[in-house]
């Protein structure tokens, strides 16, 4: 249950209703902003109480989630929530473009991807250094030596670094590297434990929906990191798992509306790992532009029939530079912006605790 008061309604008496919840034994959170009062009841209230609550004067609004979850509620913010990453906003009226290879393959080979992705116009580079991959032989990545490797090249090119972690244990060697973003994968999304310790890093998080995850359990996800400590939540819809087998994925487009109504977060889309196809991959993202997305993430690579992971979903960096240009177009045409990469070479603030 979410609880939205009356604007300007008397700081006394917002404690005084938490003190009543929570003398009912009821965990309670308050929204950061303050427009508005709005607490979240983050235990299942009693009809009783429920009524009471109900015929309060101080409450405007009593807002029911349809799941677990009342942090990422959309009725818990009055406006949307907008995430910086490391100089860039996702959210609040912006579109971005995430691009990069899918792994990390070399220094050399990340440098020029990076300078490819900045040419190109894309604000934030992505890369893979730790690799979940279906076949145990399948090239795993370079691990430690390869987060080293992608953030010397996002530090040259001017570029924020979006990266995904795979164990609890790599945290502390994502934070010596100082990654501005930690990306949470499909197979991750509902690993509990990794969800509870990347929420404590001080780090934006992206989390990515499962291979065949609801709704529902996609924003129960995020609710484990807003409740273990991680405001700064960015979800990605990246193809869910159906009966077609033409394509990678199942891009779920009909979640961005949705979700929209149901939570505050910036929501992007990976169209790459959803068609698995890269002559497919443009008009994903206008889709996905068009129909409200905060921006997308795209898999680029220099030489995609080099590429040692996902070459066949991987754009070429002209290809990039078209979608780019259409991303800043439609930008323009709904009422957005589309802001330039940083300068390159140009001093960046270093990824901090939040």
């Amino acid at each position: 249950m979410i609880l939205r008061l009356r604007p300007g309604l008397a700081e006394e008496r917002v404690q005084e209703l938490r003190e009543r919840l929570e003398a009912e034994g009821l965990r309670t959170a308050r929204s950061p902003e303050t427009a508005r009062p709005v607490i979240a009841v983050l235990d299942r209230v009693p009809a009783a109480l429920a009524a009471e609550l109900e015929r309060e004067p101080a409450v405007e609004e009593v807002v029911e989630s349809p799941g677990v979850w009342r942090r990422v509620h959309r009725a818990f913010r009055e406006g949307l929530s907008v995430v910086p990453v490391g100089g860039v906003n996702v959210g609040g009226g912006e579109v971005v473009v995430i691009a990069g290879p899918c792994s990390v393959e070399g220094a050399g080979a990340i440098r020029e991807a990076a300078w490819r992705v900045r040419e190109a116009g894309a604000q934030l580079l992505r890369g893979g250094a730790f690799k979940p991959r279906t076949s145990p032989y399948s090239f795993q990545g370079f691990g430690v030596e390869g987060l080293r490797q992608l953030k010397e090249a996002a530090e040259e090119t001017g570029l924020p670094v979006v990266t995904e972690i795979l164990d609890a244990a790599h945290l502390p060697a994502f934070l010596d590297q100082e990654v501005d973003c930690l990306q949470i994968g499909a197979r991750n999304m509902q690993n509990f434990t990794l969800l509870k310790a990347v929420a404590t890093a001080g780090r934006p998080v992206l989390l990515k929906r499962g291979l065949a995850a609801t709704v529902d359990e996609w924003l129960s996800a995020a609710e484990y990191l807003a409740a273990y400590g991680c405001p700064q939540i960015i979800l990605c819809e990246r193809g869910i798992r159906t009966f077609e087998t033409a394509t990678r994925n199942t891009l779920d487009l009909t979640v961005l509306p949705l979700l929209r109504e149901w939570t505050h977060l910036p929501v992007i889309v990976d169209p790459s790992h959803a068609a698995g196809i890269a002559r497919l991959i443009p008009p994903l993202a206008r889709a996905a532009v068009a129909a409200g997305a905060d921006g997308v993430a795209v898999e680029v690579h220099p030489h995609p029939s080099e590429a040692r992971s996902d070459g066949p979903q991987a754009l070429l960096p002209g290809e990039l530079t078209a979608l780019v240009a259409e991303a800043r177009v439609q930008a323009a045409v709904t009422g957005r912006s589309f802001h330039p990469p940083p300068r390159a070479g140009a001093a960046r603030q270093p990824a901090r605790r939040l």
